[in-house]
């Protein structure tokens, strides 16, 4: 296999996909602006955690098959793996598309493929094709008579995979494809079949980015729904995961889990770009971003009333990743609640993570210490459990006797 393929982003996306692609065979060459960790990924190591993600680097690289840089190359294939965050007002925040799109554009040629992985905004997929075109005067997306134009596709096949699994996920899972045009959907369908195990699902460009934009507002709504359960059963003195349990016996009922909010780059993010794009109809999604948003704050509330009753004291937060067993902060409202807990100078605070080496600046600039979770609970007057790791789970419950305890996953319970 001679392809070549590009990867821009070398982060919890692009570089899984890069190994994958580059121990399947594929000439990949990555890219990202991180320097360390070019320089991280070419002597066969990770910046980033993921389950045996450091193995299939390390082969990746030892192979010859995958090299890392901060210059695009010329490929056959380009995926553009950049985050799409949004700014202060919730409006989508294209500049790490855009800039990988101009990026690229000098090296694109007559019969190359560019993918947008980036979960992105209905329309996204359009804007890269004309962004290219305003580069590339000699490149067109469609056949033209007596033009001496050269044909390129483009297409967006948004990434569907659950941190923690996302190398059997990047394999196993179906996959959505939508191309600015039909014979772009069909070359970039061409590619991923050798390579992905699930269901190659086709469709056009604006739906296929609509799809994984409802994925996750599907899910943000039914946490926001868990949430404000929460909420109401403190209210009427009820264990909303005793609720939930019961609940959930229905054949027809399925409500997640609630927790101090929601996190990561794609639910906590995307149900904005449809908020965004039709603000007058998406009034669900709308609230159920409130809602969860809230939680936060909430949590912190319930944290101030048992701190009032100390003088001066020690509260140990376990848990910063914006989910269980991983290392990514990314809108984590774990993150969130620490530092209001330090703003707000409510004692001393103290966190475990297992996942990472070193707190966010942030966090270290207010004071806050990482420790063992060994060492933050044997301090600790208020135990605050906010993600659950399976490090968590294992803890002894014997130490915890005679310490405030307040669990907003449930494993405790």
């Amino acid at each position: 296999m001679n392809e070549k393929v590009c990867v821009v982003g070398l982060g919890y996306i692009g570089l899984p996909t890069a190994s994958l692609l580059a121990t399947k065979g594929f000439q990949v060459y990555g890219i990202d602006v991180n320097t360390d960790a070019v320089e991280m990924i070419n002597s066969g190591k990770v910046h980033i955690y993921e389950p045996d993600l450091d193995i299939m680097v390390k082969a990746a690289v030892q192979s010859g098959n995958l090299k890392a840089g901060i210059e695009p190359e010329v490929a056959d294939v380009f995926i553009l793996a950049v985050p799409t965050p949004f700014k202060d007002n919730h409006k989508p925040d294209l500049t790490y598309v855009e800039q990988a799109t101009k990026t690229i554009a000098p090296y694109v040629k007559q019969g190359d493929l560019v993918i947008l992985e980036s979960t992105s905004p209905v329309g996204t997929t359009e804007k890269v094709t004309k962004w290219i075109l305003e580069e590339r005067e000699d490149l067109t997306i469609t056949e033209e008579l007596n033009s001496n134009k050269g044909v390129f596709y483009v297409s967006h096949c948004p990434e569907r995979v659950l941190p923690g699994h996302i190398l059997r996920e990047l394999v196993e899972n179906d996959r959505i494809i939508g191309g600015i045009n039909s014979e772009s959907t069909k070359k970039t369908v061409n590619f991923y079949k050798k390579f992905v195990k699930g269901k190659i699902l086709e469709t056009n460009a604006r739906t296929a980015e609509m799809a994984k934009l409802t994925e996750n507002s599907f899910r943000d709504v039914n946490i926001a729904f868990a949430n404000e359960l929460s909420m109401i059963c403190d209210e009427l003195n009820i264990n909303v995961w005793e609720l939930i349990n019961l609940a959930n016996r229905h054949p027809r009922v399925n409500i997640l889990q609630p927790g101090p909010g929601v996190g990561g780059h794609c639910i906590a993010v995307d149900p904005w770009f449809i908020v965004d794009a039709a603000p007058e109809q998406a009034k669900l999604i709308h609230t159920a971003r409130i809602v969860n948003d809230y939680k936060p704050g909430y949590v912190v509330d319930k944290i101030r009333e048992k701190a009032d009753k100390f003088k001066n004291p020690v509260i140990a937060c376990l848990g910063l990743a914006f989910k269980a067993n991983i290392d990514d902060l990314r809108e984590s409202p774990a993150v969130e609640i620490v530092e209001y807990l330090a703003k707000q100078q409510l004692g001393e605070i103290i966190v475990s993570e297992p996942n990472i080496q070193k707190l966010p600046d942030k966090l270290s600039e207010l004071g806050i210490e990482l420790d063992s979770i060994a060492s933050t609970i044997s301090k600790a007057d208020i135990i605050v459990l906010l993600v659950d790791h399976d490090s968590f789970k294992d803890i002894d419950r014997l130490t915890l006797n005679e310490k405030v305890v307040i669990d907003t996953r449930g494993i405790w319970r």
